[in-house]
């Protein structure tokens, strides 16, 4: 049985990867920042955290850690997303986007390193996206804090090599959840706004035709039981999260952009 601190738990990813877990045998203690968005399931301890405000994480990650003594597992899965024309993001829409998927989650991996260390060992679970390698158009602030997390994650591997915590950064290509209905959209100018459209389309498309959220549930269950986990793991359709980044690694930026713009249709 593991103790674990699991962000973003009251649907889609994280609620997927909570009922994985509890139906291991596992001890949860899941975040949202309603704490009456939260399911009442056996195993599954609620705790409100707003990842907007340092003191709510700090307060809630040392109430956690007073009932369980100490964690096994960290999984930074939170987050939102944002979609509208990177030239019209304002410095509030880019700070807000790095706040939940960069800033607090580093916070949490600050605090639980503590913890692991004087326990001895530990998995840290970043949930990063397969938008930090190929971007989706008109998620700028997305796409970069998920690829500045997924940075910050390799950095982290390179200085604990030797380190019995190991971290891990799970990469989701579209997975079918509620994401899109809490996207928070903004306003496009004429210049735009029939190539914004043509985007949501697809990036509606690919979301109603994307694997269900247990697929990552079973990725993430897979990755407790193994005492060596690999660094980075892609969990999705095999186009998308095995055929799409390898041929995608080897094209020149220039190819790049012209295939994800076909691809989108922009």
């Amino acid at each position: 049985m593991k103790r674990i601190f699991l962000t973003g738990v009251s649907s889609g990813i994280g609620l997927a990867i909570a009922k994985s877990l509890i139906g291991r045998g596992h001890l949860v203690w899941g975040t949202s920042r309603s704490l009456a968005r939260i399911p009442s399931l056996e195993r599954l301890n609620p705790i409100a955290l707003d990842l907007f405000d340092n003191n709510s994480i700090d307060q809630a990650f040392h109430h956690a850690l007073e009932q369980a003594g100490h964690f096994d597992v960290l999984i930074n899965n939170a987050g939102g997303g944002h979609f509208g024309p990177a030239e019209n993001l304002s410095e509030k829409e880019i700070e807000n986007q790095f706040q939940i998927l960069l800033f607090g989650q580093l916070r949490l991996m600050r605090l639980v390193l503590n913890s692991m260390r004087s326990h001895g060992s530990g998995l840290i679970v970043n949930v990063s996206s397969l938008a930090s390698r190929l971007p989706v158009p008109f998620m700028a602030a997305y796409n970069a804090a998920k690829a500045a997390i997924a940075a910050f994650t390799m950095s982290m591997q390179l200085e604990l090599p030797d380190s019995q915590v190991r971290i891990v950064d799970l990469q989701p290509a579209d997975i079918f959840t509620g994401f899109n209905d809490a996207v928070i959209k903004g306003e496009a100018d004429s210049p735009y706004e029939a190539r914004l459209a043509r985007t949501w389309s697809v990036v509606e498309r690919n979301l109603k035709n994307a694997p269900k959220p247990e697929l990552v549930a079973r990725r993430v269950c897979a990755l407790l039981d193994q005492n060596n986990p690999p660094p980075r793991i892609t969990v999705g359709a095999s186009f998308q999260a095995g055929i799409a980044p390898f041929i995608f690694r080897f094209l020149p930026q220039r190819l790049r952009i012209w295939g994800l713009k076909k691809y989108y249709g922009i």
